[in-house]
C-alpha cells in the first residue's frame, strides 16, 4: 500500500513538473501568496520553481543565518531551497531532497538558470535522507510530510541529520477534526496533501517520540480553498487571465490534480477539519557532563 502511495505521488507530482505552470500564471502566484509569500520573494527566484504546491512559508519561521546548511525536504522545483539559499550566503548550503526526477530536474534547470552556486538537489525518498548524521543546521519543508506513508521513519530521519540544537521549521497540513469520508478515502486528496495529514496531537507526539523538544505547532488560520485559485490554469484559461501566460499544454495529469482537488473542495468544507500549521521543533543538545565532586572536594 505504501508503495503504491508513493507512485501515485510520483505519478502526479510528475505530471506537474512537467507542465508550464509557474509563478508567471496569476493563479499559481496567488497561491503562493495567499500561503505568505510575498511578491518580492516571489520575483526574487525563478517563476518555475514554483507551481502552486504550498501550504505555506517555511523560510519566514525557519530563522536561517549566513552560513548554515538548511535541507528542504519535498523541495519540487526549488522555491524554498533558492529562498534559503540567499539567506545562507555564499559560505552555507541550501540542499533540496525530492523523490521525483522531474522535479529534482525541473529544479537543477532552475538553479543553472539563476546562477546559484550554493544549492544541491537530491533524489531520494524523504524517509531515507542522503545526507551525513548531524549535518544540517535546519531541515525545512512545505507541504510534503503529510505525503509520506512513514511519518514517524521521516521524524527518526530529521532527527538524525540535524546537528545538536539545529531546529525544524515545516509548513503543512494537520488534523484538527475527522476529514468526510469521500475525501479521507480519495487518493486524489491525498496526492493534494490533505488524506495523508494526521491529526495535531498526533504529529506532536510523532516529534516528541523522536527526541525533539520544544515542539509547536501553530494554525496558520489560512483559507485552504486557496488551491482553488490554480483551477483552469493547470489545462486553459478563464477568459480573465493572460492567454500567453498560462495557456500551454500541460499534461492531463497534472491538470486533474488541481482539477479533482478543487472538485473536492468545492462540496466539502474541507477548513473544519483541517488547517495549515507551522511547526517548530528543536534537536536538544547533549547534557554537558556533570562534576565528579562539588569542586572543594576535588582539589
Amino acid at each position: 500500500m505504501a508503495e503504491q502511495i508513493l507512485e501515485s505521488v510520483r505519478s502526479k507530482y510528475g505530471a506537474v513538473a512537467q507542465s508550464a505552470l509557474s509563478s508567471n500564471d496569476d493563479g499559481v502566484k496567488a497561491v503562493a501568496e495567499a500561503f505568505g509569500y510575498s511578491t518580492e520573494e516571489l520575483t526574487s527566484i525563478p517563476a518555475e520553481a514554483n507551481m502552486g504546491l504550498s501550504c505555506g512559508n517555511p523560510t519566514a519561521t525557519a530563522h536561517i543565518r549566513p552560513g548554515e546548511v538548511v535541507a528542504d525536504l519535498g523541495s519540487g522545483g526549488g522555491l524554498d531551497v533558492f529562498l534559503a539559499s540567499k539567506l545562507v550566503g555564499p559560505e552555507g548550503r541550501a540542499i533540496g531532497v525530492d523523490m521525483t526526477p522531474a522535479m529534482i530536474e525541473r529544479a537543477r534547470a532552475n538553479a543553472a538558470t539563476g546562477g546559484y552556486t550554493n544549492v544541491e538537489f537530491y533524489l531520494s525518498t524523504i524517509d531515507r535522507i542522503p545526507l551525513p548524521d548531524a549535518s544540517v543546521d535546519c531541515v525545512i519543508s512545505n507541504c510534503v510530510l503529510n505525503l509520506a506513508p512513514d511519518k514517524p521513519a521521516v521524524f527518526r530521519e530529521i532527527a538524525r541529520v540535524l546537528k545538536p540544537g539545529g531546529r525544524v521549521a515545516v509548513s503543512d497540513i494537520a488534523l484538527k477534526g475527522e476529514l468526510p469520508e469521500a475525501i479521507a478515502r480519495s487518493m486524489a486528496a491525498y496526492v493534494g496533501c490533505i488524506a495523508g495529514a494526521i491529526q495535531v496531537e498526533e504529529y506532536r507526539n510523532g516529534l516528541a517520540a523522536a527526541r525533539f523538544e520544544h515542539v509547536e505547532i501553530v494554525d496558520s488560520g489560512v483559507d485552504l480553498n486557496a488551491y482553488a485559485k490554480v483551477e483552469n490554469q493547470s489545462g486553459c484559461c478563464s477568459p480573465a487571465m493572460d492567454q500567453e501566460s498560462c495557456c500551454k499544454p500541460v499534461p492531463d495529469t497534472a491538470a486533474s490534480l488541481h482539477t479533482e482537488l478543487t472538485d473536492l473542495l468545492a462540496k466539502h468544507d474541507i477548513n473544519a477539519a483541517a488547517a495549515s500549521v507551522k511547526v517548530y521543533a528543536i534537536k536538544p543538545k547533549p547534557a554537558a557532563s556533570t562534576p565528579c565532586c562539588e569542586p572543594s572536594y576535588c582539589a
